[in-house]
């Protein structure tokens, strides 16, 4: 039996980790993530307020102590001085990814021009994967999914269609994905 692919997924919100309101971003990652991944995922949840040593201390443990394979946070990546989490982010990655945040605010700038103000971003930590993402449950599954026309076309590519083989370089789990969700790419000399 394959082991589970092993992801982390963070919600920063000030709000809902005082309880004020419900988290929606760990759910609609779950629920997608879920139905996109083929393989079995074992998901660690972590819901911490917009502060950014408890951030940074977050995705170090769930890189360091963890082992996940992916990490994917959601909330506290705008302009606003409480929006810590790129910040967090980049204290902790040994490297940049710049292309999955230039591919999720073209994502968004289809459908709003504020999405230059984002400031999402992708890096790696040793052999993790962290995605900064939205915090909006529609925009969290746009910018994995991609935009697509009424026939379910993509117009805009997701990012998740490359995180797959982002993991598999990183000599993580060989991940397959639903292509009807989203068809992961991978070139042909390192597909299974």
């Amino acid at each position: 039996m394959t082991a589970p692919i092993v992801i982390g997924l963070v919600s920063v919100s000030d709000r809902a980790a005082k309880g004020i309101y419900q988290d929606q971003g760990i759910p609609e990652l779950e629920k997608w993530l879920t139905q996109a991944i083929i393989n079995p995922c074992h998901f660690i949840k972590c819901l911490i307020p917009d502060e950014q040593n408890e951030i940074e201390k977050t995705l170090c443990q769930l890189v360091d102590q963890q082992h996940c394979d992916l990490i994917l946070t959601t909330g506290g990546t705008g302009p606003a001085i409480r929006d810590v989490t790129p910040d967090a982010t980049l204290a902790i990655a040994d490297r940049v990814m710049p292309g999955f945040g230039e591919q999720m605010r073209q994502i968004s700038l289809a459908f709003v021009p504020t999405a230059i103000l984002s400031r999402q971003l992708g890096v790696i930590r040793k052999q993790t994967l962290i995605l900064n993402l939205p915090g909006q449950p529609k925009a969290i599954k746009e910018t994995l999914e991609g935009v697509k026309d009424e026939n379910g076309k993509v117009q805009i590519q997701g990012i998740f269609a490359s995180v797959p083989y982002c993991i598999q370089l990183l000599d993580g789990p060989y991940i397959d994905t639903h292509s009807h969700i989203v068809q992961a790419f991978r070139p042909k000399s390192a597909q299974r």
